[in-house]
């Protein structure tokens, strides 16, 4: 059969006829918001498990740095796997692993077991996403696949929004053991939906070559990459020997991936396309978004819990508004991308995100809930105007076989993007901190008239409230310094939010240097 005759099966559909293809999108993109759920769910649960397992808090967040690692080692094979044993078979497998692997995180009994289901379902996690757009794209005309990848949007954006706030209502009123445990239930009756409305026609390719070696320095670089960015601020970075190893595993990895990558015929990662102009800036679009998205959900609930009081189920509902926002603007783009370029929608997502990272500068210690909500809802505007283009932008001008590994790159750059966000942000709050508590220390002068005010009134406040003058003293004195410590964790969360302003605009000339694509065509099919 002539090539040509090859790339039009390749396009066709390769879903069976009759199904209902709605049905088969909203059980796929349910199966992918269960899998980008667990990369925020257990962030607001890390201080129940330290105190369930018996465990330091330092050692609690390893449970979220283990799935982020196997989510980005595994995340370039999926395109091998795929073509080797099916789009269907290796969902359905993936799917399967992650359920029983979450089951098994619920009802781990010592953090060492809970870190080896952790990586077992970042392992599942990481083969689901990419394979998960695939099966989108293949269930749809050209003409409504963009609408497709909007629902499937959903569980990208909306899914990290939700899991601080589901994670925080199941810690605080069932225990930690449920943000896993949820997924048992949740994962059985996706796999029978998946099972009984997916109907993939392609035949395994038992013939797909795969690189090992590539493979295996790729996930050095990844790996040890993610532990370096997540566990660096923790251990005090080059400080500490752990980070200095991880850092040279790594670097040497990179090093080595290069050539290598360069000169294998079958290389897991292509490196011509990362330095091309329409999937390298998409590329980097894609990573500083994924950077915002993913810290300001693990960081604005940090602000409300430990500055405002607020209790890890509010610290959740403050995002949740968001979510609401995210889910409408998801379908509202899908139509746009029909007739708006991707390089204007992305520019104006971008836009809108820096004017939300903006607006959360000017925090101050009176604030309510909807200060908070407010401006992640102005974030939930602008997401969904980045993250559905961008798949259009990105994979216009490849050619077929480029598209495997397109899709992989570009949820490696989303996930990837999230770790250097979390540890960009937290590098920046624990400097400024320290930076800005020193600063005020030393305007705190004790023979300065207004020192000598506000102690006197403070004492007095405490006398009136029944302690005697010298336990009010002592009071007024822990006062003073928890003042100075709350108005430097204020300013620099600031700092975190400036520095996420320039990140989203940095994304605007970017994105305008993109080419104008054929609207209304067909979306990409991977794997």
């Amino acid at each position: 059969m002539s090539a040509a005759a090859d790339s039009g099966a390749d396009a066709a559909p390769a879903l069976a006829p009759g199904g209902n293809p709605w049905v088969v999108a909203v059980v796929v993109a349910l199966a992918s918001f269960m899998e980008v759920l667990d990369t925020t769910i257990a962030n607001v649960a890390l201080r129940y498990i330290a105190g369930g397992l018996g465990v330091s808090a330092d050692q609690a967040s390893w449970v979220v740095t283990t799935y982020l690692v196997a989510n980005a080692v595994i995340v370039t094979a999926t395109a091998f796997f795929a073509k080797k044993f099916g789009r269907k078979s290796f969902f359905l497998a993936c799917l399967g692993l992650f359920t029983t692997s979450s089951v098994a995180c619920g009802m781990a009994w010592s953090l060492n077991s809970l870190l080896l289901f952790r990586v077992l379902q970042g392992i599942a996690g990481g083969g689901m996403v990419p394979v998960a757009q695939s099966i989108l794209a293949d269930s749809f005309p050209p003409a409504k696949r963009g609408q497709a990848f909007a629902l499937f949007g959903i569980a990208v954006v909306v899914a990290p929004v939700i899991g601080p706030t589901l994670g925080g209502w199941l810690s605080d009123n069932l225990s930690w053991h449920w943000c896993f445990l949820i997924n048992g239930p949740v994962g059985l009756v996706t796999m029978a939906l998946i099972a009984a409305t997916v109907k993939d026609r392609r035949l395994p390719q038992r013939d797909a070559r795969f690189d090992p070696i590539g493979f295996l320095l790729v996930a050095g670089f990844l790996g040890a990459l993610e532990v370096v960015l997540d566990r660096g601020q923790i251990e005090d970075w080059f400080g500490s020997n752990l980070i200095v190893t991880f850092t040279a595993i790594s670097a040497i990895s990179l090093l080595l991936l290069i050539p290598w990558e360069a000169r294998h015929s079958h290389p897991v990662v292509d490196f011509k396309l990362l330095v091309s102009r329409q999937f390298g800036s998409s590329f980097v679009v894609m990573l500083a978004m994924g950077a915002i998205l993913l810290a300001t959900t693990q960081f604005m609930p940090e602000l409300v819990q430990d500055d405002f009081g607020y209790t890890a189920t509010w610290a959740g509902l403050a995002l949740s508004p968001g979510g609401v926002v995210a889910m409408m603007m998801m379908f509202a783009t899908g139509q746009l991308s029909r007739r708006v370029q991707p390089k204007y929608l992305i520019a104006t997502g971008a836009a809108i995100v820096a004017c939300s990272m903006y607006g959360l500068t000017n925090i101050t210690p009176d604030l309510g809930f909807w200060f908070f909500a407010g401006w992640r809802m102005v974030l939930s505007l602008g997401l969904p105007l980045i993250f559905v283009p961008i798949l259009a932008a990105s994979y216009d001008g490849l050619r077929p076989d480029q598209i495997d590994m397109a899709s992989a790159l570009m949820n490696a750059a989303r996930n990837s993007g999230g770790s250097i966000g979390v540890s960009l942000a937290s590098n920046v709050l624990a400097n400024a901190s320290q930076a800005h508590t020193s600063r005020l220390v030393e305007q705190v002068v004790p023979s300065s008239i207004e020192y000598q005010q506000t102690l006197a009134k403070m004492t007095q406040y405490f006398v009136a409230h029944g302690s005697s003058l010298e336990q009010a003293k002592h009071q007024a004195f822990a006062w003073i310094g928890q003042q100075v410590h709350a108005q430097a964790s204020l300013l620099a969360y600031i700092d975190v939010f400036r520095i996420l302003t320039w990140l989203a605009l940095s994304a605007i000339p970017l994105a305008l240097l993109l080419r104008k694509v054929k609207l209304g065509g067909p979306a990409p099919v991977g794997h």
